[in-house]
């Protein structure tokens, strides 16, 4: 059986790659979208309403925007992190970086992921946000400093990662860590049921 095409709205690497170890193929088509207007409109909202809208957004745009396979599913994900309530996005510079690590360090915090899966052939569209809690290491400075300086800790949520060099810092988790890593794979097998695709048919099975 063929799968069904799958279009991620995302650049991440790391979601990529763990929807490739589920067995998908997807085509990865970057939105665009300002992501910061977004934000700041929904500034008083709860942190995974915005997480949802921004995966929405995303979603939505590529379906307009760009000529797609017949029958194909879009999935559209944005991942923030909070701490005390704040909302920790990438940061902007190594310094934004490492303030944020000496709030967040040796405390959980919450991994706030919105998934968006529309159905091209339908035109039906479902989304979730899950969220899982991440405890972090008490790291000292020097090795918070040390991090920064690889450059990752600018290029994702929260300035840390699952399943790279950040991994040594987080302590624990608690829910799905494939939601931390930036895609819950339970959570799209969940929305394209929804949506009247059962998991086989969409790996392919």
């Amino acid at each position: 059986m063929s799968q069904l095409p799958l279009i991620l709205a995302s650049a991440s690497p790391s979601r990529r790659r763990l929807l490739e170890q589920a067995g998908l193929a997807p085509r990865v088509l970057v939105s665009g979208v300002d992501e910061e207007s977004i934000e700041e409109r929904m500034r008083q909202q709860p942190v995974p309403e915005v997480a949802l809208a921004l995966a929405r957004a995303k979603a939505e745009a590529v379906v307009t925007t760009d000529p797609l396979p017949e029958g194909a599913l879009v999935l559209g994900c944005d991942s923030i992190f909070e701490v005390d309530g704040v909302r920790l996005g990438k940061p902007p510079t190594p310094e934004e970086a490492m303030r944020r690590w000496q709030r967040m360090r040796g405390r959980p915090g919450f991994l706030h992921t919105g998934h968006w899966l529309m159905d091209t052939a339908s035109g039906r569209a479902v989304g979730e946000a899950v969220t899982t809690v991440v405890h972090m290491v008490d790291a000292p400075d020097d090795e918070i400093r040390a991090y920064i300086a690889t450059g990752e800790p600018l290029k994702v949520a929260g300035g840390f990662t699952l399943d790279d060099l950040g991994a040594p810092f987080v302590a624990g988790i608690e829910g799905d860590p494939g939601n931390v890593i930036g895609v819950s794979l339970p959570a799209v097998r969940r929305l394209a049921g929804e949506l009247g695709h059962p998991w086989p048919k969409v790996v392919g099975w």
